[in-house]
């Protein structure tokens, strides 16, 4: 498996660029003779039995990486190994998940199990985009269960913070700044942003506290004597599992007075209750579970049960140098198998 990891390290696999990787990932596979299929650039294997009416796991990671920080001081595209560490770009995020939720899938298909179990690797997940695993659910399938691989030590992220952005416009009227003319755009805008700034949503999440509104943006007017009338500026809203976006978009809206208007509802937060069957399997090998502010699949996944787990850390996740521990990946596996062996749903 490390050798797999090496080879798709040395493919350069950009979002939207994953063509080359996937073939690998797709070659290889077929070599172990599992019946592979593929859309686009994702690729996944299932176990015999659809429709059988056995539970299904869906074990997903995704294929893609962001491109080289600036500050690599190795070619992020040679896997080198020195003691622990496979140094690489996407060794980290998300190789280290992508060939520990393989390894498993081989494992658990060894012996008949109470759920069946599909593995998937898929593109575009680092730019959310729409050509990947939301592109081949209807070829996959319903699932009961998902596992989302990504860095997390290998401890159970049982609620990711989503993401919305709004593009907001206040209105006025212009006029000669002189005169004192018009209504100021700018000043109607301060009223909303100062509430964006100060409202809170009253459910919180254990794992991840308050919805986060951030103005991060702004642009108003054309020249210094000129009333602005129209100011425009950009919040990141960062769902907490306890709304929709459209509930917080319709909350949004029945207080400001600027045009709202969302660039996405797709990427939405994620929860899942600690009474899971899969949680308390966690709960009783050790693991500890807790809020993620980072996105993933997990984002476009809003009608199904996820959890998001894998080896590594995401605090070295589009660093330069990046590197995954070795023991990691062992441990990921050793765990995964842990967690979905004859896991009951």
């Amino acid at each position: 498996m490390i050798d797999l990891l090496k080879s798709l390290i040395s493919i350069p696999s950009f979002s939207r660029e994953e063509a080359a990787a996937c073939d690998c990932l797709e070659a290889w596979m077929k070599a172990q003779g599992l019946d592979v299929h593929r859309k686009g650039n994702n690729v996944w294997v299932e176990q015999p039995g659809r429709g059988d009416g056995r539970p299904v796991i869906l074990l997903n990671a995704h294929l893609d990486t962001v491109r080289p920080a600036a500050g690599y001081t190795r070619d992020p595209f040679t896997p080198v190994i020195e003691g622990d560490r496979l140094y690489g770009l996407g060794s980290n995020d998300d190789g280290g998940s992508l060939i520990a939720l393989l390894a498993t899938f081989i494992e658990l298909s060894k012996h008949p199990q109470p759920c069946r179990f599909i593995y998937c690797a898929t593109a575009e997940e680092e730019v959310c985009g729409q050509g990947g695993i939301e592109s081949i659910l209807d070829d996959i399938g319903p699932f009961d269960l998902g596992i989302i691989g990504e860095p997390t030590q290998m401890q159970m992220a049982v609620a990711e913070r989503g993401l919305m952005v709004l593009d907001c416009t206040a209105h006025g009227r212009s006029g000669h700044a002189a005169r004192g003319e018009g209504v100021n755009a700018l000043y109607e805008a301060i009223e909303d942003i100062n509430w964006f700034r100060t409202y809170r949503f009253p459910k919180t999440s254990d794992y991840l506290g308050e919805v986060k509104m951030t103005v991060t943006m702004i642009q108003c007017g054309t020249q210094h004597n000129v009333v602005p009338d129209t100011c425009s500026f950009v919040v990141d809203v960062r769902p907490n599992g306890m709304y929709t976006n459209p509930e917080i978009l319709a909350e949004i809206q029945a207080h400001v007075r600027c045009d709202v208007v969302p660039r996405s509802l797709r990427h939405s937060s994620s929860h899942i209750p600690l009474a899971h069957p899969i949680v308390q399997r966690g709960l009783s090998l050790g693991l500890t579970p807790y809020g993620s502010p980072t996105t993933s699949n997990q984002t476009v996944l809003p009608a199904f049960t996820t959890l998001k787990i894998g080896p590594g850390d995401s605090a070295r996740s589009h660093t330069a140098d990046e590197y995954i521990l070795l023991s990691e990946i062992e441990n990921g596996i050793k765990t995964y198998i842990a967690l979905l062996e004859d896991i009951n749903l």
